[in-house]
């Protein structure tokens, strides 16, 4: 047997409540309650994985903008990093912010070579489409700024919950869990959640996960999955998780 690659004590899991529904009111059968504290036993998990996930040149393009964090590319790089690979977020982002870096030039921009710019992440016209809208209303409505708070990021048409999370975490330093589908599975296989969708998997996490790793968890549970907790077949055998961890959802491993 391989033996895990981390010389750390293994952790005891958390009992998980039944589920009861996304809030008070919703109906039994539902998503995980949304209504916990901070768990320690999660806790421990984060510090394991942290010990070696924890280097930022191996983090996401996003991940990494967090050392000389520019709010306007923060941004504009989430937008474009939907159902692309890294690798092409990365190259797209630099690409276009040698041509365009503010919210004016990227709406002065002609829509045809905004598309052709972006093309190689997908969806590009959609995407494009949505760059200039968010542009505009930026320039519009918050004097060019991206705003600070959740509740005006949201308030623009095409940013979602998992991007004003990001921005506000990866760009100001706020304490908010951004969950992409990497957060989101790893936390249901471990039974921190019981959901079907990463904005609640967000709801429950925003409380049960302890405020000083809120910022961190995204970075250091990507890189996991990547190696280790993969969607299909993870590597059980080389996770130092593996003998307590309760594998969801898990029907082959390696």
């Amino acid at each position: 047997m391989i033996q895990p690659r981390l010389n750390a004590p293994l952790v005891q899991w958390p009992r998980m409540q039944p589920s009861h529904g996304c809030d008070p009111g919703s109906n039994p059968g539902g998503s995980a309650n949304t209504k916990m504290t901070p768990n320690k036993n999660i806790e421990d998990v984060i510090k394991l994985l942290a010990k070696k996930y924890n280097n930022f040149d191996e983090r996401t393009t996003l991940n990494r903008m967090r050392i000389k964090p520019d709010p306007f590319k923060i941004l504009i790089s989430c937008l474009l990093s939907l159902r692309a690979k890294d690798e092409i977020t990365d190259k797209i982002s630099k690409e276009l912010f040698k041509i365009a870096d503010t919210p004016k030039k990227i709406l002065n921009l002609p829509i045809k070579r905004l598309e052709k710019i972006i093309f190689s992440s997908g969806h590009y016209k959609k995407k494009a489409r949505t760059l200039q809208h968010v542009s505009k209303i930026l320039i519009e409505d918050f004097n060019g700024k991206i705003p600070k708070t959740r509740d005006e990021l949201l308030s623009i048409k095409g940013i979602g919950i998992k991007t004003a999370n990001l921005v506000l975490s990866f760009a100001f330093g706020q304490e908010y869990i951004v969950v992409d589908t990497h957060v989101h599975r790893i936390a249901n296989r471990l039974k921190w959640v019981k959901t079907n969708n990463a904005d609640k998997t967000e709801l429950i996490l925003k409380d049960s996960i302890p405020k000083k790793f809120l910022k961190e968890a995204n970075g250091i549970l990507i890189l996991f999955g990547r190696e280790i907790c993969k969607p299909i077949s993870p590597m059980c055998s080389q996770c130092p998780l593996n003998n307590n961890c309760p594998k969801i959802g898990v029907t082959k491993s390696r």
